[in-house]
């Protein structure tokens, strides 16, 4: 490797909003929401056909998940999802009239 100088960017700690998308926060919540179910099933060590048979939520919708593909989903859908695997769910919505900087999500490891 050369001797060049590495530069460093800070995010805001919404990826999707780094990247311009117009729906940074929403896709920010559903991930975050996505991998307290991915993290539920890892430590269970639960299946998605085993997850299905606890909750009423089809296997594919517990793949969908694992698998980062939360198109179809809701925000509400996988607090349920969350919910039938016996977490409790709390969310908490910040409106504001500033920059995106300024609205940005709080880190949930805080």
């Amino acid at each position: 490797m050369g001797e060049g100088k590495l530069e460093v960017t800070h995010g805001s700690g919404n990826i999707f909003r780094d990247f311009g998308d117009p729906y940074a926060d929403l896709k920010q919540a559903k991930a975050i929401l996505a991998a307290q179910i991915i993290s539920v099933l890892d430590e269970r060590s639960l299946s998605v056909r085993k997850a299905a048979n606890m909750t009423s939520f089809a296997a594919a919708d517990f793949s969908r998940v694992r698998n980062a593909d939360l198109g179809r989903f809701t925000l509400d859908r996988l607090m349920k999802m969350l919910a039938a695997l016996d977490r409790q769910v709390r969310v908490t919505v910040h409106i504001g009239t500033g920059s995106a900087e300024e609205t940005a999500m709080p880190n949930p490891a805080q």
